[in-house]
């Protein structure tokens, strides 16, 4: 082995340590080994009264993680023309900060449009009970804030109740941005938080100053879902609901302010449930594909390559760990056809060695020295992995329509595959020309044969 330069021995370096770093992330939380228990490191940053905490699972689609499909139309038949786009993008976002709320990891939220036919397609991963998730969701409601008439009598019925609070405030759903959940710094109580947008902090302002000390009431299609009393003049348009809420109530109660702040009526068309069984059964088979394939691939690039095959598996090995580690670290919500991408990424990763193996044979079979060949190897074949990773890269952003064009595919699914493919491709060309490479510069010998 000829001597190596400093550069190079710090590539390789780094290298073994960023594959060292990865292996430690996709450990699994806990596992025994020899006879004792291991726990993955915590990644974590706790600086003063500020952390932060990295979820590292795996996050899982609809169909392995199994849940609940809702398809619901949208009636644009009440907004203009203008402010329809703005519409369906303030319906999306509500309804996804409303399933937010209730903790529903990667929950899916997408509209669909073909012509004046608009869809709000809703994916739950993790809930079976299709009639939870439609509760869930809710329906359109308008939402109104109203003073007290202190000489009116409460009673228990609803039609009463309303008698009690006849002032309209002018306050209404549109004033709304967000309701969200929080606990109280000074008791760790929950309490449900507003905010309100520019026209609604002034008309807040107005009502606490004219309801001080008496209660202003909070309806949702006429029917009173709370009533706190005002305690201060609230100038800011940021104000707190307390009581005896626990998570779950609080949780309740932020969904229903947030329901009334949809712009579109909503409603349900159609709902599937697909059972966690069958998406654990369609986990185990992808793996065990994935694993087939590449065995395989590792056994003929031995068999071809000898040494040097070796050494290109061990590329590929360090790809799949980088690879893993970005789905945690970005996260990415792994589907089925995403999957299928991975392993069709695997295939491709090992194309660009293939490529450069031959061309060094050709240099070798020139009577070129070895180290010679093996670097006019990458740069001869650098020019077609480029050219041939390009095109399916172009492919890849096609099928996952980053611009939501109408006439391209909107599939969740094939944005899964799409996306997987995409990442796939950019570290395959990274570990199969630059990683392989530095491994080759430190580890193979000038009588390894091609």
């Amino acid at each position: 082995m000829t001597s190596l330069s400093t550069r190079t021995k710090n590539v390789f370096w780094t290298i073994i340590g960023l594959t060292f770093i990865c292996l430690v992330i996709n450990l699994p939380p806990s596992f025994t080994l020899f006879g004792r228990t291991f726990y993955r490191p915590d990644f974590s940053i706790n600086l003063g009264n500020f952390t932060y905490k990295k979820d590292l699972q795996l996050k899982y689609g609809l169909d392995l993680a199994g849940g609940a499909s809702l398809i619901y139309s949208v009636d644009t038949s009440k907004t203009t023309k203008d402010n329809l786009p703005s519409a369906l993008d303030s319906l999306k976002s509500n309804i996804e900060r409303r399933v937010n709320l209730f903790g529903i990891s990667e929950a899916a939220v997408q509209l669909s449009t073909q012509g004046t036919d608009h869809r709000l397609v809703i994916e739950l991963p993790g809930i079976e009970d299709v009639s939870q998730a439609i509760n869930l969701i809710g329906k359109t409601a308008q939402l109104s804030f109203r003073g007290e008439d202190t000489k009116v009598t409460e009673a228990t019925s609803s039609a009463t109740f309303v008698k009690a609070f006849p002032f309209d405030t002018g306050i209404n759903g549109s004033h709304l941005v967000k309701a969200s959940v929080q606990l109280n710094p000074n008791n760790s109580q929950p309490e449900v938080s507003l905010e309100f947008n520019q026209e609604g902090t002034k008309l807040f302002a107005d009502a606490t100053q004219k309801y001080l000390n008496k209660r202003i009431a909070i309806f949702l299609d006429d029917l009173p879902i709370t009533y706190p009393t005002v305690q201060s003049v609230i100038p800011d348009g940021k104000a707190v609901i307390n009581g005896n809420f626990d998570i779950k109530t609080a949780k309740e109660l932020s969904a229903q302010l947030n329901a009334g702040a949809l712009p579109l009526s909503i409603n349900l068309i159609q709902q599937t449930t697909i059972g966690a069984t069958l998406g654990k059964d369609s986990i185990n088979k992808g793996i065990f594909a994935g694993v087939v394939g590449l065995v395989i691939v590792c056994i003929f690039m031995i068999g071809n390559y000898g040494f040097l095959g070796l050494i290109a598996d061990m590329s590929l090995i360090i790809y799949g760990l980088l690879t893993l580690t970005l789905y945690r670290l970005i996260p990415i919500t792994l589907t089925f056809p995403g999957i299928v991408g991975f392993i069709l990424s695997v295939g491709m990763a090992v194309d660009a060695n293939i490529l450069i193996f031959e061309r060094m044979r050709e240099e070798t079979r020139l009577g070129k020295p070895w180290n010679v060949a093996m670097e006019m190897g990458f740069k001869l074949a650098w020019n077609s992995i480029r050219d041939a990773n390009t095109c399916t890269i172009i492919t890849g952003l096609i099928l996952f329509n980053p611009l939501n064009w109408s006439f391209l595919n909107t599939s969740g699914m094939v944005r899964g595959f799409a996306v997987t493919l995409i990442l796939g491709i950019i570290l395959g060309i990274f570990t199969g020309v630059f990683v392989t490479r530095n491994l080759l510069r430190v580890l193979a010998r000038k009588n390894d044969k091609l």
